[in-house]
C-alpha cells in the first residue's frame, strides 16, 4: 500500500491534486488505513496515471467524472468510452498540426535571423516603416 506521498512521488501529481481527485470521486474505492489516511495500491496508481493522461488530453473534471462513471459500468460501457477517446484523439491531432505549424514558423524565423546575421540576407521588417515612409 502507498501513502499520498508515495503516490505523489510515483505520479508527479501534487498532494493537492491527489486530494482533489479523491474528493471529486475520480479515484473510486479509495482505501484508508488505521489512522484514516488514504492509502493506494498498484491498481490505484495505474488509474491515477490514466487520469493524468486524460487531463493531458484536454478532459475537463466534468468529462473525467463522466468517464469514471462509464468505467464503473464495466465492459458494457466500452463503446461509449471509445467514442469519447476518439473525439479527444481527433482534437489532439488538430492541436499537433497547429503546434507543428508554430514550430515550422519558429524554425523558419530562426533561419531567417541566421541568414541576416551572417550577411546572406538583407534585413527587412514587416512592422517597421520602409525608408522614406512615415
Amino acid at each position: 500500500m502507498y501513502t499520498m506521498k508515495d503516490v505523489r512521488d510515483k505520479t508527479g501529481l501534487s498532494y493537492e491534486t491527489l486530494k482533489f481527485y479523491c474528493n471529486e470521486g475520480l479515484i473510486p474505492n479509495v482505501k484508508r488505513n488505521a489512522y484514516n489516511h488514504r492509502v493506494f495500491d498498484d491498481r490505484d496508481v495505474a488509474w491515477i496515471n490514466s487520469l493524468s493522461c486524460l487531463k493531458n488530453c484536454g478532459m475537463s473534471i466534468r468529462e473525467m467524472k463522466e468517464y469514471v462513471a462509464l468505467c464503473l459500468h464495466g465492459k458494457e460501457s466500452i463503446p461509449e468510452r471509445k467514442a469519447i477517446l476518439a473525439i479527444k484523439r481527433e482534437n489532439l491531432l488538430k492541436q499537433m498540426v497547429a503546434l507543428q505549424a508554430s514550430i515550422d514558423y519558429i524554425d523558419w524565423k530562426q533561419s531567417f535571423y541566421d541568414d541576416i546575421l551572417s550577411g546572406k540576407t538583407e534585413y527587412y521588417s514587416n512592422i517597421l516603416p520602409l525608408d522614406g515612409e512615415e
